[in-house]
């Protein structure tokens, strides 16, 4: 099994939806470009991103939302280089097809009280819809390193949200650790990197925004795959 050297999590720039919520009424959230501010955060990923690939291959897997398609492109990785295959199982946590800012504002107050796992939006997903198909793409990707000519490289360029779950999946963190954790910013990294033993771990944690309430031992935190 080729297992990739590194595997790099990405959040897409900042969108015209992270600056003015109120676009959601009258876009679709998969629709919504970068703002300025988030094709400049992007580009400076991507410039860290070719220092780090240098000339290796990557196999890079995409949200199917515009904003991270254009983070992608942002990028400027070599074409020749990178294979790229969208992937629906990345997209951001759906929160109902047209969107009601003020409705939107009460149903976050009643996520933030019921908890972000989950909580699920009214003709939505909770963190656990999305958790289940993070899973579902994770038991591809492990079949793809089957392949004897697997790239060293993996890149997903996807949402905050979904980035913590993939690494909830793979390191097998509890419920409570996750609630304990706050999104990556726009154009943020994290990055999986294969030690010596076989395993992988996490180059920085996610910041945490208050410690931990585990209902059992359960809530022990684990930073290593135990595969």
């Amino acid at each position: 099994m080729a297992r990739p050297r590194r595997i790099v999590l990405v959040r897409h720039g900042e969108s015209v939806g992270n600056a003015d919520d109120t676009v959601y009424e009258r876009e679709p959230d998969h629709a919504l470009h970068l703002t300025a501010r988030g094709l400049a955060q992007a580009e400076q990923t991507g410039r860290r991103l070719r220092e780090i690939f240098g000339r290796e291959r990557v196999s890079v897997y995409v949200s199917p939302y515009r904003r991270t398609h254009e983070t992608l492109q942002a990028f400027g990785l070599d074409p020749e280089l990178v294979r790229v295959r969208e992937e629906p199982r990345l997209r951001e946590q759906d929160w109902g097809n047209w969107q009601d800012r003020d409705d939107v504002r009460l149903q976050k107050a009643y996520r933030d009280a019921y908890g972000h796992f989950f909580y699920r939006f009214a003709q939505g997903e909770s963190g656990a819809d999305v958790y289940d198909r993070v899973g579902a793409f994770l038991e591809s990707l492990h079949r793809s390193f089957e392949a004897p000519d697997h790239p060293p490289n993996v890149l997903l360029v996807t949402h905050g949200l979904t980035m913590r779950l993939f690494c909830m999946r793979w390191f097998h963190w509890s419920v409570a650790e996750f609630e304990s954790l706050a999104n990556p910013g726009n154009g943020e990294t994290r990055i999986l990197h294969l030690r010596d033993d076989g395993r992988y771990a996490l180059d920085r944690p996610f910041e945490r925004w208050r410690t931990p309430e585990p209902y059992g031992v359960t809530g022990i935190e684990w930073r290593e795959d135990d595969r």
